[in-house]
């Protein structure tokens, strides 16, 4: 295949769509006969995933590499922020966690030139070995107070010769304004690397928006190559979890209704893409305590702060409400950092999270949880040791220890392919486990679901996750074709500077 040049979406500020743009590239490309791979020099997500070697990267690069049909490696996002409370955040680079940094002394130019030599390293490496690359901007391109410390915008499309596909969301309104703005907030040799305008997020009568066209282009000097248009019909896994209250609603008939806990710092909030698909379950996030009393299963979801969370939820009246209503028959399922809170205790002596040494748990395991420095990354495979059936699959990402309290019988959960035990099991209404991904497996759905079979309507079965996500890119791929001048990318990735 032609040699390409690597392509980046840039913003012209947050959400304006670069991650779906970016990953239905990588499908387009991929379809094309190309070999591509994505790369993100620096994300800052909750949402993480651990590779094959067992180490982290936010979830969109992985999203992005199933996209194009290859296995995700940290070079993909070889720095990685994760937020812990609203000034600091945990530093992840090339999948290992180097400590915690707060905002102002994370940009500060002193010591920026490290990570500027690691992030570019790890796209060398990755720029050996696909074709072509397709880089992710973020936030904004025209922070011009962060010129100096930036290094996942212009400054990584420099380095890598990249060229730049600016995306303004017009559903927001200003999209002139910002594109254009955006533009002559650059500098010359920054702006050279804009090769094309992509507006994103259209909704209407696309003739109306015609004559805006050729106005954005003149106006900048640089081509509109396509707008695409909203959808609804189309599911991508999200890659913050700013929408999951908006599913919050009212328990169903003839469904088994599953409630996911609203935790303020809730992490890997995909665990539960699968469950929101099943026909046979109604699945709701929430915090509010009427709605947990009529859920037949309560999921405790993965948290980056597991004792901020849990004195929350006793503060809020939640934790009461999720023990009283596992107490009236609800099963309850802690998953990570959920399947923390619902031990015993939570101790943090060596203040790993924060000021907090120790809080009692929910109380409905029989374990307790000693906070370490250490982050565990793996990529696992599994059996329920209740069933001893087939081989699951899953990853874990966490910190901290989970063992049996004083004289209680080990009991867990799954059994791991290399002999090692993880979570805890009491029996069908309580459970926990460290394994993120375990509700992909339609083989725990099923086990999940079995005591609730008198209440299921004619719902039919669970469905075949892989073949539906590769069904979403594919329709991403066709949406986003038929809305971008595919020709004039083409002959901007090919032509010489």
């Amino acid at each position: 295949m032609k040699k390409l040049h690597p392509v980046m979406f840039a913003g012209t500020g947050s959400d304006v769509g670069k991650s779906i743009i970016a990953a239905a590239f990588c499908r387009i490309f991929r379809q094309d006969g190309y070999h591509p791979a994505p790369f993100k020099a620096q994300n800052m997500a909750l949402n993480s995933y651990a590779t094959p070697e067992g180490l982290e990267i936010g979830r969109a690069q992985a999203v992005q590499a199933e996209a194009a049909g290859v296995p995700c490696h940290t070079d993909m996002n070889p720095l990685l922020l994760k937020p812990s409370s609203d000034h600091t955040s945990q530093v992840v680079l090339n999948g290992r966690p180097i400590g915690n940094r707060n905002a102002y002394d994370y940009f500060r130019v002193e010591g920026r030139e490290e990570l500027r030599r690691e992030v570019c390293s790890a796209y060398d490496r990755l720029a050996t070995r696909y074709n072509p690359i397709v880089l992710e901007g973020a936030g904004s391109i025209s922070e011009i107070n962060l010129r100096d410390t930036d290094l996942v915008n212009l400054p990584m499309a420099l380095h890598a010769g990249a060229d730049v596909i600016l995306v303004g969301d017009i559903d927001r309104g200003g999209v002139f304004a910002s594109v254009y703005g955006s533009l002559m907030l650059l500098r010359p040799h920054e702006r050279e690397r804009i090769k094309g305008i992509l507006i994103n997020k259209f909704r209407g009568d696309i003739r109306l928006f015609e004559p805006g066209i050729k106005m954005l282009e003149d106006l900048c000097g640089i081509p509109v190559v396509g707008v695409v248009p909203y959808y609804r019909d189309i599911y991508i896994e999200e890659e913050d979890s700013l929408a999951l209250a908006t599913k919050s609603v009212q328990a169903e008939q003839g469904k088994v209704n599953i409630a996911v806990i609203l935790l303020r710092h809730l992490s890997n909030f995909t665990d539960f893409n699968v469950l929101e698909r099943d026909p046979r379950v109604h699945l709701f996030y929430t915090n509010n305590t009427d709605e947990i009393a009529k859920a037949d299963i309560i999921l405790l979801p993965g948290s980056k702060s597991t004792l901020a969370d849990l004195h929350e939820l006793r503060r809020n009246g939640v934790a009461q409400a999720v023990i009283r209503a596992h107490h009236e028959g609800a099963t309850v399922m802690g998953i990570c950092g959920g399947y923390q809170l619902m031990g015993q205790e939570v101790c943090d002596p060596d203040h790993v999270e924060g000021e907090i040494e120790r809080l009692p748990g929910l109380g409905l395991l029989p374990v307790s949880t000693h906070m370490t420095g250490e982050k565990v990354t793996r990529q696992v495979k599994f059996q329920l040791t209740i069933d001893n059936g087939q081989l699951l699959k899953g990853y874990e990402i966490h910190m901290g220890t989970t063992i049996p309290t004083h004289d209680v019988p080990v009991s867990p959960l799954n059994l791991l392919e290399d002999g090692r035990t993880d979570g805890y099991y009491v029996n069908r209404t309580c459970m926990g486990t460290y394994i993120h991904g375990i509700l992909d497996n339609p083989a725990f759905i099923d086990f999940l679901l079995e005591p609730f079979a008198d209440k299921l309507a004619d719902t039919g079965t669970a469905f075949d996750y892989q073949q539906f996500k590769e069904e979403q890119y594919d329709k991403l791929a066709d949406h986003v074709r038929r809305h971008i001048n595919l020709p004039l990318i083409y002959q901007i990735l090919t032509t010489h500077d």
